[in-house]
């Protein structure tokens, strides 16, 4: 089961007081980005966050389970947690600050001909 559209507009939606977000589809799956950080997924109309020990402090008792087959463990947020932005607004933020920015790849030089 993919997730729809409507429920990626309705989350980015909840987490706008987070920072600058945004979300980039992903192997048929979304991606959540907050100043550009990738602090959550969303799979199979579900939200992960990822886990880091200020989202742990701030959320307390979490379901700790992959999003996919394969994945590490993140932050199961119920749909219920959904309707509250100031509280998932904050725990994107806090999540956010906690993770390191994405390390850009470098280009490949082009290769050269030799004659």
């Amino acid at each position: 089961m993919a997730t729809k559209q409507s429920t990626i507009d309705f989350l980015l939606d909840q987490i706008s007081q987070a920072g600058v977000v945004s979300a980039r589809k992903m192997f048929g799956e979304y991606g959540i980005y907050c100043d550009g950080k990738m602090p959550a997924l969303v799979c199979d109309d579900q939200l992960f966050i990822k886990p880091t020990e200020a989202g742990k402090a701030f959320i307390g008792e979490v379901e700790e389970v992959p999003p996919y087959t394969g994945a590490k463990s993140y932050f199961l947020i119920s749909g219920e947690k959904w309707d509250d932005q100031e509280w998932l607004s904050e725990l994107v933020a806090i999540t956010a600050r906690e993770i390191p920015l994405p390390i850009k790849k470098k280009k490949a030089a082009p290769k050269s001909s030799q004659t």
